[in-house]
């Protein structure tokens, strides 16, 4: 069955289709199979419980942990080991089942659907992820509707699933996941049932990134302006990468005084901005740029990497380091050591500690600094500044360049984008997208940077909260009379969930780039572009003159 796959959740979606016989992430057609029965376990799990939840029965918390969790394994990049996939495929039936009797005890009826019937079998499972994969709703429009739901429910999961672990949970949240889950595996909406479904995906985009903003700023402190040093100090470093706080906190307090020195890579960068972590003098700064150069950047750091979530990109076979690369929550490799919570959620970092002992010392590969923190309570603190540069013409637009950065070499136009901007305008971003012009040295206006990086791609939030302040103070009944251009890059489904969010915040004429996403199918972007001007990119030059810009 080797090669028998599809999957285009993701913008390198081969040839602008999909990807059919190994994913250009690195993703291999087998894992690709096994992801694709693991959601359909998910559904099953969704639609007992969704339906216990209807008739007011109890429905175990474990439950919201698996399928919040096996949604982000599934996102691009995340996870590529088979074993772990199939582990968390054994543990939804086991939970499928528990649901399956409660129902029965409770005398609650539940549908005779494939996804509950299923006996799962070991020796079924390559047969069934056949079957199950994205091609089994054969009507296009259908399949685009449930594709998009599906891509926003995990960027949702793996927005609830960082608040989770800072004990910030929403059983809201939980329950419309599940709901829309259970949708798609029931199959009953009508296509206007389906778009209203992807907007109110969007709207609870937005209540998640609330929470997570919230569960980070009350732990850490909020983001403030901060300038990251990119050099290399004089011990030996652990590169940690992804996304979560959480990990970045144990990972200090447990380097601290040892002789070890911690760096951030790509989408970790944002760390730096919070108070709480400043106090740790062994938090040296940000090595390397975004996700997709970790291959030579990885080999140049000569110490251990940490995982905490997505952005893998598959090591080459004669890589100097894939033996000191680490995995830890939804993130996996095969070959590589994966840590895992305790019962208290406590994680032991001491084998990376001891093997960062023994490795060289950092390979300096850039030095400087570069400003960032600009958050929604940062930016607001100076929002009589910026008003005032308005007014009086010194900032003429803001252009939001959120989302992510990838290796496709039309992603160049972002950084010509940005040198091409005239000096009156300033960049809001978030996300690594950040990393295709955060340090070319573009200025400032009145002391404001003309580059202000909210964060991490979840902290888009805080460039919609900065945009509903600035429509208050300048009393305008509209957010989109603003002078602010979306201009925003994206590769994977964190991106998707921020652009429902953005939608469903009644946000008009996105660009989105560099290609538009291989699972809309011509009639769904035609919505899109009719009902919110979503439209791609073409030129710098001709985009600037579109932007009124030029």
């Amino acid at each position: 069955m080797e090669g028998n796959m599809f999957c285009f959740q993701c913008q390198e979606a081969a040839k602008g289709t999909g990807c059919i016989l190994k994913g250009v992430c690195g993703k291999n057609s087998t894992t690709a199979r096994y992801m694709d029965l693991l959601l359909f376990v998910v559904r099953g799990v969704s639609v007992a419980a969704d339906i216990l939840r209807e008739n007011e029965a109890k429905v175990n918390e474990e439950v919201d942990g698996f399928v919040t969790d096996a949604l982000f394994s599934t996102i691009t990049n995340a996870n590529f080991d088979d074993e772990s996939i199939l582990y968390r495929v054994g543990k939804g039936l086991i939970l499928r089942n528990i649901l399956k009797e409660d129902a029965l005890a409770h005398g609650i009826g539940l549908p005779k659907i494939d996804e509950l019937e299923w006996e799962g079998r070991p020796e079924t499972f390559d047969a069934k992820a056949a079957e199950v994969g994205v091609l089994r709703e054969k009507n296009v429009d259908l399949r685009s509707l449930k594709e998009l739901v599906v891509y926003g429910l995990k960027g949702m999961a793996a927005y609830h699933e960082h608040a989770m672990r800072l004990g910030y949970s929403e059983p809201s949240i939980h329950s419309f996941m599940q709901s829309a889950l259970a949708e798609i595996a029931l199959n009953r909406l009508t296509v206007e049932e389906w778009i209203a479904l992807v907007l109110r995906t969007g709207e609870v985009g937005v209540q998640v990134m609330a929470l997570l903003d919230k569960a980070n700023t009350e732990r850490y402190g909020n983001p403030e302006i901060t300038k990251v040093n990119l050099g290399v100090g004089k011990n030996p470093g652990i590169l940690i990468s992804g996304h979560d706080l959480h990990d970045i906190e144990e990972l200090l307090k447990q380097t601290e005084g040892t002789g070890v020195d911690v760096y951030t890579h790509s989408e970790m960068l944002p760390a730096h901005y919070y108070p709480a972590f400043k106090k740790y003098k062994h938090f040296v700064g940000n090595y390397g740029n975004a996700w997709w150069k970790q291959r030579e950047e990885f080999a140049s750091f000569n110490g251990p990497i940490v995982f905490t979530t997505n952005c893998i990109v598959p090591p080459l076979e004669n890589a100097s380091y894939k033996d000191r690369v680490f995995t830890t929550n939804s993130a996996g490799y095969p070959g590589w050591k994966h840590i895992v919570a305790d019962g208290n959620g406590h994680k032991d970092f001491s084998e990376v500690i001891a093997l960062a002992k023994q490795c060289l010392l950092p390979t300096e590969i850039e030095t400087g600094e570069i400003v960032g923190g600009f958050a929604h309570n940062q930016v607001l603190q100076l929002a009589d500044a910026v008003v005032k540069a308005v007014k009086s013409g010194a900032i003429r637009k803001f252009i939001v360049m959120a989302g992510c950065d990838g290796r496709m070499k039309s992603r160049e136009y972002y950084t010509d984008f940005a040198k091409a901007l005239p000096k009156d305008t300033v960049i809001l971003t978030a996300g690594c997208a950040k990393y295709k012009y955060n340090k070319l040295p573009l200025g400032d206006i009145n002391g404001i940077p003309r580059v202000l990086d909210a964060g991490q791609c979840n902290d888009s939030y805080s460039l919609a909260v900065i945009a509903l302040k600035l429509k208050e103070v300048f009393k305008l009944n509209d957010v989109n009379e603003l002078p602010i251009v979306y201009n925003i890059a994206w590769y994977e489904q964190k991106a998707v969930i921020v652009l429902l969010a953005l939608l469903s915040l009644g946000v008009k004429n996105i660009h989105l780039g560099p290609t538009l996403p291989a699972f809309l199918s011509p009639n769904v972007v035609k919505v899109l572009v009719d009902t919110f001007g979503i439209s791609g990119i073409t030129t710098v030059d001709e985009d600037l003159k579109k932007f009124g810009l030029a």
